[in-house]
């Protein structure tokens, strides 16, 4: 077993190589996504790989299976943030008691963790993109609060989570010169059915960029887009559908773009 003031050492060790690989003159121009959580592989990785497809040559790091101040750390050389879905926010964090009966699992260090990350990516000015849990969070971090449990805080007859999300979609709405509309030129998509919570109270700052049918908020951003970075929180799974959908890889692509917009600017302020 290695002492613990051992592998301190080592830890920022990796880090500072990390570092030193990441602004080395052969790699000036590589963009770093930092992904909330990214791994393990088999049930995060998708995330990667849409980041991957939508632009070979940028790098993405996984922030989650770090500590914390390594995760601050490495987010000083990131271009953008993509905060992905996984298990329910603590409805604490919104005001709600914490029901085990409608709650799924919670997982306190990875709500520490995105806090912490929302905070430093908005204070850096980095393009922010938030994935189901992801856009959900966004919207509590900003003073939001959820619907704990879609089927039963929610009215509807649309099924927003099916056992097989592969083959069970929903239709959505999409607003007008909206900032997704702009993106991905439509102005209704089928979408995967893949989450059983969703914005209820809307934040401060955000406002809603699409709907389901019943009403129910699928996307948000900034209220006012053209004086804040780019910020896309969308309820359903991107990475989880077909490329060739509207509302698949064009997001990450945009997200990509000002990414790149951001190290450019960054690279020619220093």
């Amino acid at each position: 077993m290695i002492p613990q003031h051992l592998t301190k050492g080592i830890t920022y060790f990796l880090i500072t190589i990390f570092l030193l690989g990441c602004s080395s003159s052969s790699d000036k121009e590589k963009i770093i996504i930092a992904i909330s959580k990214g791994k393990p592989v088999e049930h995060y990785g998708n995330y990667g790989k849409l980041l991957k497809n939508a632009d070979p040559e940028i790098e993405w790091v996984d922030m989650y299976h770090i500590s914390l101040d390594s995760a601050l750390t490495i987010m000083d050389k990131c271009s953008g943030l993509l905060v992905s879905g996984g298990p329910d926010v603590y409805p604490g964090r919104y005001g709600q008691a914490y029901d085990t009966t409608r709650c799924g699992k919670i997982d306190y260090r990875r709500d520490t963790l995105e806090f912490a990350l929302i905070e430093k990516a908005l204070d850096m000015e980095l393009p922010i993109l938030g994935i189901c849990r992801g856009e959900q969070i966004l919207n509590v971090f900003m003073g939001g609060s959820l619907f704990v449990d879609i089927p039963s805080d929610y009215d509807t007859l649309i099924t927003h989570r099916c056992p097989d999300h592969d083959t069970c979609f929903h239709m959505i709405k999409i607003k007008p010169a909206s900032t997704l509309n702009i993106i991905c030129n439509v102005k209704t998509c089928l979408v995967n059915s893949s989450h059983h919570q969703a914005v209820n109270r809307l934040a401060g700052g955000f406002e809603v960029i699409a709907r389901a049918d019943d009403g129910l908020v699928e996307a948000i951003g900034w209220a006012d887009p053209e004086n804040h970075p780019f910020l896309l929180g969308v309820q359903w799974h991107p990475e989880g559908m077909d490329t060739t959908n509207a509302l698949s890889i064009t997001i990450a692509k945009e997200f990509i773009k000002h990414a790149r917009e951001y190290s450019k600017i960054q690279g020619e302020g220093k």
